[in-house]
């Protein structure tokens, strides 16, 4: 039980994060472009592969505190849901080259960050 509230708590912490991160992005970028939903996405496919790394590779990183981060902080903190529904937003007002564009942007730039975050995962622990 104490397990499953620490990961909730966590994902009402990476909740918090990501409207924070939408509010900053909507103001510092505008609101034409899911901006927001870009850079959680981006950030949360670079953490949750560092982090996995790390936790899988290091004696003493409980799985436990892996899930709090993982499962609960990254859980809150990315909006593939919310991705999918601005990209059929885009489609459906007619603008298909705008949804192909966060489309693309957000695949390949979490691809590209997810191999990030294993190469900082790998030289965090040397391997």
């Amino acid at each position: 039980m104490q397990r499953f509230l620490l990961i909730c708590a966590a994902g009402a912490a990476g909740t918090g994060v990501r409207y924070l991160i939408g509010i900053g992005t909507a103001r510092a970028l505008g609101t034409s472009f899911p901006w927001g939903t870009l850079v959680v996405n981006l950030l949360g496919c670079l953490a949750i592969t560092a982090i996995t790394h790390v936790a899988l590779s290091r004696t003493g990183f409980s799985e436990t505190l892996r899930l709090v981060l993982t499962t609960g902080f990254m859980g809150g903190l990315t909006t593939y849901s919310s991705f999918n529904h601005e990209t059929l937003r885009y489609v459906q007002g007619g603008e298909t080259a705008k949804g192909a564009a966060y489309f693309a942007a957000t695949v390949i730039g979490c691809f590209a960050m997810g191999l990030l975050g294993l190469a900082l995962g790998r030289a965090m622990v040397g391997r």
